[in-house]
């Protein structure tokens, strides 16, 4: 029964991913407890030190949402002078794996590295320690001082406290020079779908035929010959393959299909491969280190392309487009981007493509 009714919840308004329960259900709860601001002792060490346990409420957000947030805290931890500690074990997020990952637990050392040189052990046996803030939306970011922008020049004083794991780069790189060559002119294409269907307040992914012309568009204005092309829609990947060929290029990453009945994040909802709730992580991760390298970007705004601008090293033609924006109801978000795919664009449908 309890299946039936979340189904039909899932019908009605937009939904959200979720810690594996296993992962819940051995979490310790005494952490849940703790209040943000204040300090606890959990023992004698490093008296002379304080650690602030960057945590983010569970269960946290998509890959580069936590990294923005883990950011903000930093910000703040820094300009305390404070030790950071990012603790994604004791507060799991959507990522948290069954078993470790890399011989860790803490699902931000999946793929960085602490900022200092210290670590949750060191942390939790320490004399003075404060847990952060733990919630970041939107609509208390602005309260709060929070930047929701990964890509911020308000951040960039922070930016060398991320600190990726080399064998992403390494990834990255590899696949870059095998896929592409020197003479190449490469247009990276973040065609979102599932989940940015329903999500109130967020814009409109484009549909297949939208996007097409959106990418002949560009490569005939600014020359581009080859595109990479990051998608979690199997049709999506499909149409776009069938119509550009040997000119596009992808990763081999997990791939869904969706319609208006189905789950929209089934990709959480489902465990279809060993380690699965890492690897979702780690293809977000290496499609913005590909996409850092394109020479241009074309894409609706979203948390990924922020982290692509951050990890580049290139100065990129930016191309972001426009459809319009989902309702904030999230009652009214769940069903209105189908509604617009069936309408012609002067009869509500979606609106003329728009560069920024």
């Amino acid at each position: 029964m309890s299946m039936i009714i979340s189904y039909l919840k899932s019908l009605l308004r937009d939904e959200l991913a979720d810690v594996l329960p296993e992962i819940k259900n051995r979490t310790n709860k005494k952490f849940i407890e703790y209040k943000p601001n204040k300090i606890y002792s959990f023992g004698n060490k490093n008296s002379d030190k304080t650690f602030y346990i960057i945590n983010r409420n569970i269960p946290g957000g998509g890959l580069f949402s936590n990294v923005t947030f883990v950011m903000n805290e930093l910000k703040i931890c820094i300009s305390k002078n404070f030790i950071p500690i990012i603790d994604m074990l004791n507060f799991p997020v959507i990522y948290n794996d069954l078993n470790p990952i890399n011989g860790t637990e803490n699902s931000w050392e999946y793929y960085f590295n602490q900022p200092a040189r210290y670590n949750l052990e060191d942390a939790y046996g320490s004399k003075k320690v404060i847990f952060s803030e733990n919630v970041f939306k939107i609509d208390s970011a602005k309260s709060k001082d929070y930047v929701v922008d990964l890509n911020s020049s308000n951040l960039l004083d922070v930016k060398h406290y991320l600190k990726l794991k080399e064998k992403y780069f390494d990834e990255a790189n590899n696949f870059f020079k095998k896929s592409f060559s020197n003479s190449d002119k490469v247009l990276g294409v973040h065609f979102r779908g599932t989940n940015y269907k329903i999500c109130a307040r967020h814009a409109f992914c484009l549909t297949p035929k939208i996007m097409i012309k959106n990418i002949n568009y560009l490569m005939k204005k600014f020359g581009y010959n080859k595109i990479f092309l990051c998608t979690e829609e199997k049709v999506f990947l499909k149409k776009l393959k069938k119509y550009y060929g040997e000119k596009i290029s992808f990763l081999d990453t997990y791939r869904v299909n969706i319609n208006f009945f189905s789950s929209h994040i089934p990709a959480f909802k489902d465990y279809p491969r060993e380690n699965h709730r890492y690897l979702l992580g780690k293809e977000s991760l290496m499609e913005a280190l590909i996409l850092s390298k394109c020479h241009g970007l074309t894409y609706i705004k979203t948390n990924l392309i922020s982290a692509a601008k951050i990890f580049s090293k290139k100065k990129q033609n930016d191309h972001p487009v426009n459809v319009g924006f989902n309702s904030k109801n999230r009652y009214v978000s769940r069903w209105l981007w189908y509604l617009k795919n069936l309408l012609p664009k002067d009869f509500g449908g979606f609106k003329k493509i728009t560069y920024k």
